[in-house]
């Protein structure tokens, strides 16, 4: 059996981590948490996740600096962004970025369950999923 693949979710909002945590962990997967991306970014390079989940708008450092940082790193994992903000200028800058995935709060637990597995299928498949 193969170890599970782990997962880090990047949002201040605690009590949505804990619920994507609790969902994430019931599908197997192995959950880390960051609350802003300061520590997120030191937690990308230290536990090398096999996939981010990251909000937009956080205290101290954002989403969107953190994908520009991860954005030409061969070796960064794909990320989800998840935010509560309806401009579609955000969603294309995200995509820009490489963002595998881009949902907006509230989103449907099911909807989060079926981007991560889209996401960690293979490259491949997340390659075809961002062109769609």
């Amino acid at each position: 059996m193969s170890d599970p693949k782990t997962i880090l979710i990047i949002d201040d909002d605690r009590e949505l981590v804990d619920g994507l945590r609790a969902v994430l962990e019931r599908q197997g997967y192995r959950v880390l948490q960051a609350h802003d991306g300061h520590q997120g970014k030191n937690t990308i390079y230290n536990a090398k996740p096999d996939l981010v989940i990251l909000d937009m708008m956080m205290p101290r450092m954002g989403g969107y600096p953190v994908l520009e940082h991860f954005k030409d790193k061969p070796d960064a994992p794909p990320m989800i962004m998840i935010t509560a903000n309806e401009g579609s200028r955000h969603k294309l800058y995200a995509e820009y970025l490489g963002v595998v995935n881009y949902l907006r709060k509230p989103f449907a637990t099911e909807k989060l369950v079926e981007a991560v597995h889209k996401a960690l299928a293979t490259p491949e498949s997340a390659a075809e999923g961002a062109a769609v």
